[in-house]
């Protein structure tokens, strides 16, 4: 019963505002626009203050490990440009040497196996 009572009192609570805003709009619509927008404006400025300290910096533990990944790769992957004729020569007369004893680099890329027995054969069709 309590909860018929309940839903009544919102609906009374509803009834009244959309009253209260139909008179404010025939009657004096300047200013309800005006409260309008500064209710917007009040609103707009909150948010970003509640952006800019709470969410703004709570990242996503899988978006954290991606940038972690994406500065070592450049770290390890970018040539700074330092290098000297002299010294790019004095590298490939080292590498000659040693090309035979260096086993090729692993690469920085991972396979993900899928799921390889549900491919389609096109030729069926």
């Amino acid at each position: 019963m309590s909860r018929n009572k309940f839903t009544l009192f919102i609906y009374v609570i509803i009834g009244l505002a959309v009253f209260g805003f139909a008179s404010q709009l025939v009657n004096n619509t300047a200013s309800l626009v005006r409260g309008l927008l500064t209710t917007v404006v009040v609103g707009a400025i909150l948010y970003g203050i509640v952006y800019v300290f709470f969410l703004r910096n709570r990242t996503s533990n899988e978006l954290k490990k991606y940038k972690k990944a994406v500065r070592q790769s450049k770290a390890k992957y970018t040539n700074d440009g330092k290098n000297t004729y002299a010294q790019a020569a004095k590298k490939s007369s080292n590498r000659l040497i040693r090309r035979k004893n260096v086993k090729p680099k692993a690469t920085h890329l991972r396979v993900i196996e899928g799921n390889k027995q549900k491919r389609k054969n096109r030729a069926s069709f």
